[in-house]
């Protein structure tokens, strides 16, 4: 949202420079993204004197050319080479001297330099219109009437020129009441007048009117609870027309193109008070009756964009006496009611709707207009009347409109404010400090909330309607602490609490366990939106009314999200990463189903680079042992499965009891190439639910640390390459003895000095007696069990 520090002023008067406005507005929770400069004219025709030209004769070298000489005051004489067709001696014009920008319509500008044009020294630039960014005119140099302007003299003095800084707040949703200048301005005074800063604060209220003759208008509401509260008048008499110069530098700094003085007036009063404002061409209403209901599902109406709209039954419609549609109440006005330059009266509309419904409207039409924005997160109802009255005061001022008759209003049952009781001992709970009673009595009356009875241990208080966020008493300890300063709040040096006795039949124990093993991993842990766009929509679970085509679907898998995290942090050169989120997936088949996951994605090398280790690039084994890490930690044992999944090019699944506890393996090209990344990346996905109902069924025993030593034996097998390590393992685990403690694989070697489709792998095994040290026997049994078991299963040889 861009807020005007100058239309800010229109409300508070504050000596506070632009900056320090930002720092206020941001430490009460309307935090400013950046302030940008407006000028009305790009360079506000800074080095633009008014000169007068002497001479004009044809260039010596060029055709098109003309050396001229121009006085441009105390008693300096400029030499200047001019390319326009109407440059004569004795012209008054305007000169940009060597140093001044001329910019373009895109902001770009090039500076004034003395140079050599043709072999002629050139001065300066005799300007045109558009080169000033006055008009689009470049038929020749800008010629002015020498009894108004004086040589020597800045040429913008001659002009109103408006300069402006600009605030671009990013304002979370709830904040209703900030959505205009008045509420910033509102905002900004409570944090001003609590803490010590000098801002006076002017409140608006309704424009007394003079209204001649009647009106034959009628106004009827289908529907008080779609529409509480509406307002309409009648204007005759009005000339639709440009808008005054500083209304559209007003529109213009906020972003906004003015179109003709009765819109921009709306626009104006939209982003001023905040409060949405449409006006109707009411000679085009039927019978003369403003009707505000619905409309049945299926009628077709065409909207200011010029687009045919099938409505479905549920908007809000203003219609006239016929029924006929002339506006989607809230969102967006209809082609064939508005306002054009031939229109003499006008129907103005000031109303409160229903903010569910016109949120409705707009999604499901996919509109997202500033009054949609608004209404659908809930305007002020009592600023309704005092809108429309500024509205009718420009409006006769600015369009020489006449009012005619009464404003024709329905407000059945007045919007009542909130009623809350604040505590102040919850206070200091929630503050961790004390801030005294009249200090919170006068933020409170800054913040216009009023306090109707003191009570021994806080305020019962109501809460204007315009705060549609504050509706508890947490709401008002926030408003409270935002306005008195979180950065009064200091820091506990030290934080107390008790630890608590957590089970195995705890899920989150479960996810803290596993979130901590991986941080010490060298993992960080990201959180990703739900909502996602799909390729395949098959059994993806779709949202009824999406916020937009890339949030229409709640995903299926935690792996595309990890992936435009990576290519996020590969594009800014950070390319070794380790990732890992907790989060929910989502599938309809048979019936909706979500399942919750760890999801890890590794890519890049392994280790950070330095000297003293060569560079390693991660690969499916180093994932699998970080997997194996976490799934020790609650000593579940599993068995693995080959997996085809179209996400991965090479893939395992770790099942339990015939169902898949993890799913891990190289992330396949394709989906890679679909989000731009050109190197490997391995993923895991780990069913949560499931492993907690494993480890919960886990009974974890302890024992004692072994009073023996192990004894490590190695043989070095060499087999067929069509066998792998796997097979030996479990070969070896297959194994009646039981002192076999350990299996490891140190090391593989294929190549030279081998028999062809032979390799060599080299184990190791760590042997351990509990009771007693083991024997030179009892180990000579155990190797040679294993020897004769590889020698007939695999074909082995024993390498000397």
């Amino acid at each position: 949202m861009k807020i005007s520090n100058n239309w800010l002023k229109d409300y508070i008067k504050t000596e506070l420079k632009s900056e320090r406005i930002g720092e206020f507005l941001t430490d009460i929770g309307l935090e400013v993204e950046g302030i940008d400069k407006f000028e009305s004219i790009k360079g506000s025709l800074e080095g633009i004197i008014i000169g007068k030209v002497l001479t004009s004769e044809k260039h010596p070298n060029a055709d098109k050319l003309k050396k001229t000489t121009v006085d441009v005051g105390n008693g300096k004489i400029l030499n200047i080479v001019c390319g326009a067709p109407n440059v004569e001696a004795g012209q008054t014009v305007p000169v940009a001297v060597v140093g001044t920008k001329i910019y373009d319509k895109t902001g770009n500008f090039f500076e004034i330099k003395e140079a050599k044009i043709r072999g002629e020294v050139s001065q300066g630039m005799i300007c045109a219109e558009d080169e000033l960014g006055l008009s689009d005119d470049h038929g020749g140099i800008m010629v002015l009437d020498e009894s108004k302007y004086e040589v020597g003299k800045n040429f913008a003095d001659y002009f109103e020129l408006t300069n402006d800084e600009v605030f671009e707040i990013g304002l979370t949703p709830n904040r209703t009441d900030a959505m205009s200048h008045y509420g910033v301005a509102r905002d900004l005074y409570a944090f001003l007048s609590t803490n010590q800063q000098k801002g006076d604060f002017e409140k608006i209220s309704s424009v007394a009117l003079i209204n001649e003759g009647s009106h034959e208008f009628s106004l009827e509401i289908e529907n008080a609870e779609l529409t509480p509260r509406y307002i309409g008048a009648v204007i005759e008499n009005v000339k639709v027309s440009e808008s005054p110069s500083w209304l559209k530098d007003r529109l213009k700094a906020i972003g906004l193109s003015p179109i003709n003085n009765i819109v921009d007036i709306t626009n104006y009063i939209l982003h001023g008070f905040g409060q949405p404002l449409h006006a109707f061409d009411a000679d085009k209403i039927a019978d003369k009756k403003v009707k505000v209901g619905t409309v049945a599902a299926g009628t077709k109406f065409t909207t200011l964009d010029g687009v045919e709209r099938t409505l479905n039954g549920s908007e809000i419609i203003i219609k006239d006496g016929k029924d006929n549609p002339m506006c989607i109440a809230g969102v967006f006005g209809g082609a064939n009611s508005g306002v054009s330059n031939d229109t003499k009266t006008i129907f103005l509309e000031s109303a409160y709707f229903n903010p569910v419904s016109v949120r409705k409207a707009a999604k499901s039409h996919g509109l997202n207009t500033d009054a949609s924005f608004r209404f659908e997160r809930g305007v002020d109802p009592n600023i309704t009347r005092t809108a429309i009255t500024h509205a009718i005061k420009m409006i006769q001022d600015l369009a020489e409109g006449k009012l005619v008759g009464d404003l024709l209003e329905e407000y059945p049952k007045k919007i009542e404010d909130n009623y809350i009781i604040i505590r102040f001992s919850k206070i200091e709970q929630i503050l961790g400090t004390k801030i005294h009673r009249e200090k919170v009595k006068e933020i409170l009356k800054a913040l216009e909330i009023q306090v109707l009875n003191e009570i021994q241990n806080g305020f019962e208080i109501s809460v204007p309607a315009y705060r549609a966020d504050v509706t508890r008493e947490i709401d008002v300890i926030e408003e409270i602490l935002r306005i008195y300063g979180y950065n009064k709040i200091e820091a506990p040096q030290k934080i107390s609490f008790t630890p608590v006795k957590l089970s195995a039949n705890d899920q989150d124990e479960l996810e803290n366990n596993w979130a901590r093993t991986l941080q010490g991993l060298g993992f960080n842990e990201v959180m990703n939106n739900s909502l996602t766009s799909v390729k395949d929509e098959i059994d993806a679970v779709k949202l009824l009314n999406p916020l937009s085509n890339d949030l229409a679907f709640m995903r299926k898998s935690l792996l595309e999200g990890l992936l435009q995290n990576a290519v996020y942090n590969i594009n800014r050169k950070n390319q070794d990463l380790k990732f890992f989120e907790f989060g929910k997936i989502y599938h309809k088949k048979d019936k909706y189903e979500e399942r919750k996951q760890l999801a890890i994605l590794v890519t890049g090398r392994n280790v950070a680079e330095n000297w003293l280790q060569p560079k390693s690039v991660t690969d499916f084994y180093n994932l699998k042992a970080y997997v194996k890490v976490l799934l020790e930690r609650v000593a579940i044992d599993y068995k693995e499965v080959a997996l085809s999944d179209d996400r991965f090019s090479d893939a395992l699944s770790y099942e339990v009891e015939g169902k898949t506890l993890v799913r891990i393996g190289k992330v396949a090209p394709v989906m890679l190439k679909d989000f731009d990344i050109d190197q490997d990346c391995f993923y895991a996905e780990i069913e949560l639910e499931f492993a907690q109902k494993l480890r919960s069924n886990n009974e974890l025993k302890f024992k004692d640390i072994p009073k023996f030593n192990k004894i490590r034996r190695d043989l070095a097998l060499l087999i067929d390459k069509n066998i792998s390590y796997k097979d030996l393992y479990q070969s070896a685990e297959k194994n009646k003895s039981s002192f076999i403690k350990n299996i490891n694989l140190f090391d593989v070697y294929e190549g030279k000095n081998l028999p062809e489709g032979k390799k060599s792998y080299a184990m190791s095994f760590e042997l351990l007696n509990e009771e007693k040290t083991l024997e030179e026997k009892e180990i000579s049994e155990v190797m040679d069990s294993l020897i004769k078991s590889f020698q007939k299963e695999f074909n082995a040889e024993l390498r000397s």
